[in-house]
């Protein structure tokens, strides 16, 4: 059996019939996600990104190959997987404790097991004292911290986030993205990002995964070695960043000059 959170995903092609024509979506991905990894995964609109998301979720079953959770093939929607998606989905009429709740709908617990998880996960996304606060109260980086309390309350093996930060103020996003980072290192969870941000996706990642469109293929994936908390200034990161953007573009990026050097006194 292997190790909780090992996600692998074996030759897979997806296609779609569209007006009688068929169009091939994704063609033989592989990819293997070790547990508690941060994988991002990149590249331009249309290359099936959040495709390959929805199938690793379970949502569709309609592909060729094989995707496997712990050795096990995914045949549907499953407790073992989180989802956040770009936008928060709260209902409404709920509050946050109900809407976070709903996380563990299915989950064979008592109420004061769910209340007690419920409360744990308002304190880790940082919404202490907005328990019995409506969507409506909170603002946009509120409700997704919320949304992604959601998706960890049941405490599953993987978390799936498909461009969770992206109708996000830049402030907001730069703050959430650190939050996200914080509580991946606190929950020691498998995390999956689909993602335009390539800056975000460098941040957060140990690996960004950089896809070509139609049909979508990994072109290739982009190791980021440096050490958490990472330092958008430095050098060593925005020399990732372009590297995935030259991926992703098809264009060498251009080097930095060097920084004239001021020989001799002063006037």
């Amino acid at each position: 059996m292997s190790e909780l959170g090992t996600l692998s995903i074996r030759n897979v092609s997806k296609q779609y019939k569209v007006k009688g024509s068929t169009l091939s979506v994704l063609e033989n991905i592989d990819l293997d996600v070790a547990p508690g990894e941060f994988v991002s995964i990149v590249g331009s609109s249309g290359c099936g990104k959040s495709t390959l998301l929805r199938l690793v979720v379970g949502l569709e079953g309609d592909y060729r190959g094989d995707i496997l959770l712990d050795g096990e093939r995914i045949t549907g929607p499953s407790l073992q997987r989180g989802i956040v998606f770009q936008e928060h989905r709260l209902f409404p009429w709920a509050t946050v404790q109900e809407n976070i709740g709903l996380g563990l709908l299915n989950a064979e617990l008592d109420a004061a097991e769910k209340a007690k998880l419920i409360q744990e996960h308002i304190d880790l996304v940082g919404l202490h004292g907005f328990e019995n606060a409506h969507p409506h109260q909170l603002s946009g980086g509120m409700a997704q911290r919320a949304a992604i309390a959601r998706g960890l309350v049941n405490r599953p093996e993987i978390l799936l986030l498909d461009e969770p930060f992206g109708a996000l103020d830049a402030l907001t996003k730069i703050y959430l993205q650190t939050e996200l980072q914080r509580i991946w290192t606190q929950e020691d969870i498998t995390m999956i990002l689909v993602t335009h941000d390539v800056e975000e996706a460098v941040f957060l990642s140990d690996r960004v995964v950089v896809m070509d469109a139609r049909p979508g293929r990994i072109k290739r994936i982009v190791p980021v070695p440096l050490e958490h908390p990472r330092d958008r200034a430095d050098p060593e990161f925005a020399c990732l960043k372009n590297e995935v953007l030259s991926e992703i573009s098809g264009f060498k990026p251009v080097s930095a000059k060097p920084a004239l050097k001021v020989v001799g006194g002063g006037l």
